[in-house]
């Protein structure tokens, strides 16, 4: 059916092209698909192979990496090697490009580098045996994001002078940030696995810390669940933290006592915010009980570690934010940001997690005229286009 309807376009000219396949016996067709995209001078093109059950590891074919039409590109596999051919790589028009789900060398990333030259945007997903990301020689790229976990190690070394806007989720393994000079916006989270019960707690501060230190000239910042969580346990064990330019802030995070210390630092440590945002999402996957178990080993009394400056006990699960909760949030925020010039603070609860009905929470007197709390009544997750 699919080679009939390309028998049936006529045009000289495509604008998108989307190729998601699965199926073993359409594999003998897929490279006609894609000449027949490419012939047709296609500017958006994705090809989407990704099937975690099968064992067939599909092979882009040479003469895919010449193009001079195409400006977006997605390529999906599965865990295959993405093998750029020895002789030549040029996207010439080339300006994003998302990678997810494949293997992907050092050599071969930098010849698609050094091949797309008008190339803007970089992602990449899960792209394993990728070691070394050099983007210094990349003048035009500007939005880089990266997603990492416990089972995919790359990229571990990463150079982006030129980088405006990041998007990282980090993992459990070692990742370093030469040179981010440049940069004016990122977004910052951690893959934690809770199926795996792996937790490097003293890894991960370190790793934070270090990013932190990266980030204090940067002016947005978004931090999301487990970031925080991370950014809490280094509060309460009393490492210091350095002082940050930023001027606009959103933390998306549940309302729960394991935050609460990170956002406090946060917070104090801000002098020049003009806007701050609190989204309630659930991207908070560390558990409780390896955060607890840590402090414990440490000679701490986690139920003393949890109590704010203010000898508030916030709720421990998630799910269950009280009124009382509600407001000794909006309490510490204005607390803590009542000295600022601020702007603009808003503070998003999500319906799924309150234990009461938001006519009921009481707003503390403001100190604040811009200050506005809302209630969402749909499930935030976390979007791979947000920022």
């Amino acid at each position: 059916a699919a080679s009939i309807t390309l028998n049936r376009y006529t045009s000289l000219k495509m604008m998108n092209f989307h190729l998601n396949t699965t199926r073993k016996q359409n594999i003998p067709h897929i490279n006609r698909w894609v000449e027949f995209a490419i012939s047709r001078n296609v500017e958006n093109l994705s090809l989407d192979f990704w099937d975690p059950g099968s064992s067939y590891k599909f092979e882009i074919p040479d003469f895919f990496y010449v193009n001079s039409s195409v400006k977006q590109l997605t390529i999906r596999l599965s865990f295959t090697d993405l093998m750029v051919p020895a002789c030549y790589l040029s996207w010439t028009s080339l300006k994003k490009l998302y990678l997810c789900n494949c293997n992907l060398s050092d050599e071969s990333m930098a010849k698609i580098l050094s091949g797309s030259p008008l190339l803007e945007s970089l992602t990449l997903y899960f792209c394993n045996k990728l070691r070394v990301l050099d983007l210094s020689k990349s003048l035009r790229l500007r939005t880089l994001k990266i997603n990492r976990n416990i089972w995919v190690l790359g990229p571990t070394h990463i150079v982006a002078p030129h980088i405006h806007r990041l998007r990282l989720t980090n993992s459990q393994l070692p990742c370093t940030f030469v040179n981010l000079s440049s940069l004016a916006e990122a977004r910052l989270d951690i893959c934690i696995v809770p199926i795996t019960r792996i937790f490097e707690a003293d890894f991960l501060q370190d790793m934070v810390l270090k990013m932190l230190e990266k980030l204090q000239n940067v002016e947005k910042l978004t931090f999301e669940g487990n970031f925080l969580q991370i950014i809490s346990l280094a509060e309460v064990r009393g490492v210091p933290f350095p002082m940050f330019k930023v001027k606009d802030l959103t933390l998306e995070t549940v309302i729960f006592q394991y935050v609460i210390p990170g956002i406090e630092r946060l917070l104090q440590n801000s002098p020049d915010l003009k806007k701050l945002t609190i989204r309630a999402r659930d991207t908070n996957t560390i558990g409780e009980e390896d955060i607890n178990n840590y402090l414990q080993l440490q000679g701490l009394n986690p139920d003393q570690c949890w109590r704010s400056k203010d000898g508030v006990f916030f709720n421990n699960l998630r799910w269950y934010l009280e009124s009382k909760h509600a407001t000794s949030f909006v309490e510490l925020v204005l607390k803590n940001t009542k000295t600022l010039d601020i702007d603009k603070i808003v503070i998003l609860l999500n319906e799924r997690y309150l234990r009461f009905k938001f006519e009921e929470l009481v707003v503390p007197t403001l100190s604040h005229n811009n200050f506005s709390i809302a209630l969402l009544k749909m499930p935030m997750t976390s979007n791979d286009d947000d920022w």
